[in-house]
């Protein structure tokens, strides 16, 4: 098969995917659903591409296990953080700016529109499991995996932090400034970025440059639409107790010494 070939089998397998998690969020009324399979669309669309590819055998086994890991915990932690809490606000607001017409609408809004933004963001997974035949696991393998270790403990130990942080009443309405937060006021987006980052350093080990663009893709979401910007848009309307001291001395996204 072509490369554009597997990839819009993946792409099929994404939309089959969303639209079963879709017909899910219709029956429960909730549409954020889709944020707790956002993670597990990554390892489907990576074992689609690693069974049809024709990459490097090892390279292969490496980049699915990584992705499965990472996509895996990314799904478990939402769907454990947003238990019982019911539709999330973003999606509620959009149900109730027109209910009536609001399943059909998100099918294709929100349902697809992740699907093929995943698809996309996921071309180094695309790259690292189908090139590079011949090539053998080198020094820019070895780099990726290590980035990809920063990346997932900053993303993992971030979030087990902030969970712990918010779960202790005496912390109600304060900043978390303490662990990995002290050094950046977003230590799992930074993970996540940085763990994408790693999938690019692997495509371009299989001679995929060209895939780096959906980490650059990942990057420019998480920083400027949906992460880092969101968050602080959110955290400043809170009025959380030393917030404003909060970032002025810590970094948004790179980690960093405090600030005097």
């Amino acid at each position: 098969m072509e490369l554009w070939e597997i990839w819009l089998v993946g792409l099929g397998a994404g939309l089959v995917t969303m639209t079963v998690t879709w017909l899910a969020s219709v029956v429960r009324r909730d549409a954020s659903l889709v944020d707790r399979v956002w993670g597990l669309g990554f390892v489907v669309l990576a074992g689609v591409w690693a069974y049809l590819g024709d990459g490097d055998g090892v390279r292969t086994v490496v980049v699915v296990t990584l992705a499965a890991i990472w996509g895996l915990r990314l799904s478990v932690f939402i769907s454990w953080r947003n238990w019982g809490h019911g539709e999330d606000k973003r999606y509620a607001a959009m149900r109730q700016r027109r209910p009536r017409t609001f399943p059909f609408r998100s099918l294709v809004t929100v349902f697809w529109l992740q699907a093929l933004l995943a698809a996309v963001i996921a071309l180094p997974l695309l790259a690292a499991t189908s090139l590079g035949a011949q090539r053998q696991l080198g020094i820019w393998d070895a780099i990726a995996i290590g980035v990809w270790l920063v990346g997932f403990v900053f993303e993992a130990l971030g979030d087990a932090q902030l969970s712990r942080f918010l779960a202790d009443p005496a912390n109600r309405g304060k900043v978390m400034n303490k662990g990995l937060w002290r050094y950046t006021r977003h230590p799992n987006y930074f993970g996540d970025a940085t763990v994408w980052w790693a999938y690019g350093l692997f495509a371009v080990a299989a001679g995929g440059w060209w895939a780096i663009a959906g980490s650059l893709l990942m990057s420019v979401l998480i920083v400027k639409v949906s992460g880092v910007a969101l968050t602080d848009q959110q955290m400043t309307g809170s009025k959380r107790e030393g917030f404003d001291e909060y970032v002025r001395r810590t970094n948004a996204f790179f980690p960093g010494p405090v600030k005097d």
